[in-house]
């Protein structure tokens, strides 16, 4: 595969920083690709470059639509795949997906690759739903491999009938895989910082994502607000950043958020890795996902979890075994499961006991890494002869 160039693109570059952390460098130095990574511009685009040793290109691309900022971009990513000229262009997250396909279908780039890591037209309605089913077609129709995240991303896909096209899921889902040695709730620099986080004789829930209503936020704090009433002993670790321009979270859930000593928001940490071994258990209840990271984690640090009932959530909790699954949007459901968590110690134990032992078998890096690499020579062997 040696001078066989690849571009990778994505929205903003936190995506590339996160799903691709290390991996780029391992497509450049062990599998022989030049590698070439886009998306807009910023510092984590610059730290892609740097920690991948990999050429990085800013294309400017609004996450939301934007019709004349999408064409700028889209005009952008034309002139970027004419002069690297590709033979692979594999794109992540919507906005990219849209742009580097139709750019690479324009370009004619051989093998144009898009990683559907969660689906927005599920959950919407009205024209909002009718034109995300229209991008994400066109999307699929300037692709030519289609890859969903999980199994309930490409049952979405065949639902709504976004494509005829062949869909692919590699190994057991997820794109990013995890890795075990890091995620161990007994290295000494998480158990350190642990044992200052954690409060004995308090059964603590931790939520680590994006504070906004589409994760469930509003019904989490109305369950835990109800739960603490009759379990005193308990409190929740909000771990994550506000978005009160993209989907805030309503008044009385602030409120409820600063009136409760037993509500702690930490704020976005750069290592979750301690707040999730001060915890005893997760809770996701998230409206939509591709194949949520948390959950995975959550799982190699040896939590149970408390999922909702969507893609990725239900794929990596198996009820009653690794965590609980309920339905979204359901606060009494929510309220239930987290105090069963407490009132049934030996359920909870045996399930947080089964957690790691089902990620590690499914999910560990190298796994998912090489599914990734497998299917690229699969696709770029018949570009290649």
């Amino acid at each position: 595969m040696n001078n066989v160039k690849i571009i990778r693109t994505s929205t903003v570059p936190g995506s590339l920083n996160t799903f691709c952390n290390g991996l780029l460098r391992e497509l450049r130095e062990k599998e022989g690709y030049e590698v070439v990574a886009v998306s807009s511009p910023g510092r984590q685009l610059d730290e892609v470059g740097s920690r991948e040793g990999v050429k990085t290109v800013a294309v400017p691309m609004e996450r939301h639509m934007s019709p004349l900022n999408d064409l700028k971009s889209l005009w952008r990513l034309i002139r970027v795949f004419r002069r690297e000229k590709p033979v692979m262009v594999h794109s992540i997250t919507p906005k990219a997906g849209l742009l580097s396909m139709i750019a690479a279908w324009i370009c004619r780039v051989p093998v144009r690759l898009h990683t559907f890591t969660g689906l927005v037209f599920p959950t919407a309605t009205g024209l909002k739903q009718k034109i995300l089913i229209l991008t994400d077609r066109l999307t699929c129709a300037c692709a030519t491999h289609i890859v969903p995240e999980g199994e309930g991303v490409k049952n979405d896909l065949i639902t709504y009938r976004i494509t005829r096209k062949p869909l692919r899921v590699l190994g057991h889902g997820n794109v990013m895989g995890i890795d075990l040695g890091r995620f161990r709730a007994g290295r000494p620099d998480v158990s350190v910082e642990a044992a200052r986080l954690r409060r004995h004789g308090v059964f603590t829930f931790i939520f680590v994502g994006r504070l906004v209503g589409d994760k469930g936020i509003n019904e989490l704090i109305e369950a835990f607000t109800a739960l603490h009433a009759t379990h005193p002993a308990t409190r929740l670790l909000l771990v994550g950043r506000q978005e009160p321009t993209l989907d805030p979270l309503r008044p009385e859930t602030l409120a409820s958020i600063e009136q409760c000593p037993a509500i702690e928001a930490v704020g976005q940490q750069l290592d979750v890795r301690p707040w999730f071994a001060a915890a005893d258990a997760l809770v996701f209840p998230s409206y939509r996902e591709g194949f949520p990271n948390v959950v995975i984690e959550a799982g190699a640090m040896g939590l149970p979890s408390i999922v909702t009932d969507i893609n990725g959530s239900r794929e990596i909790i198996l009820h009653g075994r690794n965590g609980l699954v309920v339905p979204p949007r359901s606060v009494e459901s929510l309220r239930k499961a987290m105090a069963d968590l407490i009132d049934r110690p030996d359920k909870t134990l045996a399930m947080a006991t089964a957690a790691r032992p089902l990620v590690s078998s499914r999910y560990e890096q190298s796994f998912v890494r090489r599914c990734l690499k497998d299917y690229y020579k699969e696709i770029l062997s018949p570009i290649n002869r």
